[in-house]
């Protein structure tokens, strides 16, 4: 299996100067050492108005800081929001093209489309059209990183004129592409359209093989790719705390994970939020008492009892598992030494056979992955002939002011 740390910018109440730059120079230098000790992936979220939950509003941002501190590890949109009103299609093929020049092309670009009332109302998203903006936005975004030029397009939900979207990525056709998948039929739908499955619904080990089943029995017989490639891969987030001691371990921990998902259900599930005022941290001490104790099934304990668990994950074939190791108030300090005791005493065991692991699926996959391709109808690129020219503003005014003949 290969590893990734995952990314919201969590920031609980109450909030003091400084508190917000601490956050974000931390987790550039978590990252930092991530690469260092050879974890695989940095996922970044991208999310708006979820106080407290997600202070992450423009990874590609954050990314490109993380790119230049780092030299190997993966940096993953988890998830760039697709639909228009959030984001026009063009700017974020440019953003992630640009991305991939400035990182040397290590990006992987996660898709999806969010189902919290604050970002969807507050960027005029109709709830009811979120799916189908998002499947619109993420074809066409890739037709325009894949081709020279971008014909144009007339949809049901944005249009634009012939372009050529430059820059181009360095990862050819496109960077990996992905989909936030929060139940069992979004991992069925990343299947079919041939894309990676970033699956946040924290299941346990057993629920994770149905899921890897569903998903390459389906991308095995029914796949038609959105993209110009396809992205076999199935990710899943875990909570995150190691230490030898496993109370230590829940101490430094476990309300910071417990905090991640009570915020996470505030916004998506069961809260009412007035901006600026509500008190998420205040709302999750007085619900403490009365939440689960999950301790070492989540993440959370000694490197024997996270061995186990990871375990569980490489036995059903997931492909990565990514750690929500900055939630609630987990420190940094505190974070820095689980990702070292991590690296050094779990690690290794996953890492020693994954490359051949990787080659031996991607052999069984390589014939349903050409079917799939031929089943895709590509966009029909245009002629020479047909691209139309553009006539520069200033040349048309003085075109149109000329006076007219004597």
């Amino acid at each position: 299996m290969k590893f990734g740390i995952f990314y919201e910018h969590q920031l609980p109440r109450p909030w003091n100067d400084g508190d917000e730059l601490k956050l974000f120079q931390d987790a550039l230098d978590q990252v930092e050492l991530a690469d260092n000790l050879g974890i695989d992936y940095a996922w970044e979220v991208e999310h708006h108005f979820l106080e407290e939950y997600s202070h992450s509003s423009a990874p590609e941002v954050f990314l490109a800081a993380c790119s230049q501190r780092t030299k190997t590890i993966r940096l993953g949109h988890g998830i760039v929001l697709m639909p228009p009103n959030y984001n026009h299609p063009a700017r974020v093929a440019e953003r992630i093209a640009t991305l991939d020049l400035v990182s040397n092309g290590r990006v992987e670009w996660g898709t999806g489309e969010s189902s919290a009332l604050l970002e969807l109302g507050g960027y005029r998203v109709p709830v009811e059209q979120k799916r189908s903006q998002w499947r619109e936005a993420v074809e066409q975004c890739a037709n325009m990183m894949a081709m020279d030029p971008y014909p144009g397009y007339e949809g049901e939900h944005f249009s634009m004129p012939c372009r050529n979207v430059v820059p181009k990525p360095v990862q050819k056709p496109h960077p990996p592409l992905w989909v936030a998948c929060s139940n069992r039929e979004t991992i069925k739908l990343a299947a079919r359209l041939g894309i990676g499955a970033l699956t946040f619904a924290f299941v346990d080990t057993a629920e994770a093989k149905k899921w890897v089943d569903d998903y390459y029995h389906i991308l095995k017989t029914e796949c038609v790719p959105i993209g110009h490639a396809i992205n076999p891969n199935i990710a899943m987030v875990t909570g995150f705390s190691v230490h030898p001691d496993a109370e230590e371990a829940k101490r430094r921990g476990m309300d910071g994970f417990r905090f991640f998902s009570y915020a996470l259900g505030h916004h998506y599930i069961f809260g009412e939020h007035v901006p600026g005022r509500t008190d998420i941290w205040k709302g999750f001490e007085e619900a403490r008492g009365a939440l689960p104790d999950e301790g070492g099934n989540r993440g959370i304990g000694t490197p024997d009892e996270m061995r186990a668990h990871l375990r569980g994950f490489a036995e059903a074939g997931v492909d990565q598992v990514s750690f929500i190791q900055q939630g609630g108030r987990n420190t940094h300090e505190h974070i820095c030494e689980a990702l070292e005791l991590f690296a050094h005493d779990v690690m290794p065991e996953f890492k020693e056979n994954e490359a051949e692991r990787q080659n031996r699926k991607m052999e069984e996959l390589a014939p349903y992955l050409e079917q799939a391709m031929a089943r895709k109808e590509k966009m029909a690129p245009l002629a020479d002939h047909e691209i139309p020219k553009v006539v520069a503003l200033g040349r048309q005014i003085a075109e149109t002011s000329k006076p007219a003949a004597e």
